[in-house]
């Protein structure tokens, strides 16, 4: 009984190993044979397409010889802070016109309006002080900004500590207008030419507020665009200052010749030697001071 039991797991120990040794079924031999037949042609056209088409492409370039590029570290620059700086501009403006919309329109409605006297529209700008006082202020700010970057464009100046020269541009030009009110109506008041002088200085600032606005947009060109646009903008943004300034010469005699009885010689030396020589002269010395310190 014992003898047999051995045979048994004798026998169940072996046939597993005559099973492996057998060799594998032709049949199954002939048709994976077929398969690999089948496939490698067409994997050897695939590559054979691939190749060809990496080959013909004119912008990869395979066949150039490769060449290396050297890694130059991106320097961080400043036109961000520029950026946000301008568009609080904008959007101060924007501010300025949704509260003071009507003041906004009739501003420009005043200025495209050849005759000022005995006008409504330029007694409800007279009586408007809040916007008038808040449009002077934008004037000071964005001609303050623009004189900077015109500075810039020209290479007056350097490009080191631009927010100190930024906020010198803005006190010096809201210093100079000041002192400009000041001595007008220390001026009319000595005479007793008030209105006169009242109607001088109405014509001064809205000839300024109507700068700050369209002084906007040419700021923007010389801060980001190209060299060819930056100095065009430039060109035509003084071309426009000296326009309007020149306006405010014409608009300011046609208006005061009948109380002041002077001739127009005499009221454009009273222009240039009480507005145009002090800002030359202001230039001047400013120009020659920040040579010096930069």
């Amino acid at each position: 009984m014992v003898k047999k039991l051995l045979f048994c797991f004798c026998c169940m120990l072996c046939v597993p190993i005559f099973i492996y040794a057998q060799k594998p079924d032709s049949s199954l031999v002939q048709k994976d044979s077929l398969q690999q037949q089948v496939v490698m042609p067409v994997v050897n056209k695939y590559n054979l397409a691939i190749q060809t088409l990496l080959d013909q492409n004119t912008f990869l370039n395979s066949k150039g010889i490769p060449v290396s590029m050297a890694v130059k570290a991106k320097k961080a620059g400043e036109e961000d802070a520029i950026f946000y700086l301008l568009a609080a501009l904008v959007f101060i403006m924007a501010l300025i016109k949704f509260f003071f919309a009507r003041y906004f329109a009739t501003l420009f409605r005043v200025f495209f309006n050849t005759s000022l006297r005995q006008s409504q529209l330029t007694d409800q700008l007279l009586q408007s002080k809040l916007p008038s006082l808040f449009f002077n202020i934008f004037f000071i700010i964005s001609g303050g900004v623009y004189v900077y970057f015109l500075l810039m464009q020209y290479r007056l100046i350097s490009g080191n500590d631009k927010w100190i020269m930024i906020g010198a541009c803005i006190l010096i030009l809201g210093l100079i207008y000041i002192a400009k009110f000041s001595t007008l109506k220390f001026t009319g008041w000595v005479t007793g030419y008030r209105e006169a002088t009242d109607a001088y200085i109405f014509i001064i600032f809205l000839i300024c507020k109507i700068i700050g606005i369209l002084l906007i947009p040419f700021t923007v060109f010389m801060a980001f665009a190209d060299p060819a646009v930056a100095i065009t903008s430039a060109l035509i943004s003084l071309f426009i200052i000296g326009f309007l300034l020149l306006l405010r010469f014409f608009r300011s005699y046609g208006l005061l010749q009948n109380q002041l009885k002077v001739s127009r010689f005499h009221f454009f030396l009273y222009i240039a030697g009480v507005e145009v020589i002090p800002l030359l002269l202001i230039y001047k010395g400013l120009l020659l001071l920040l040579t010096k310190n930069l």
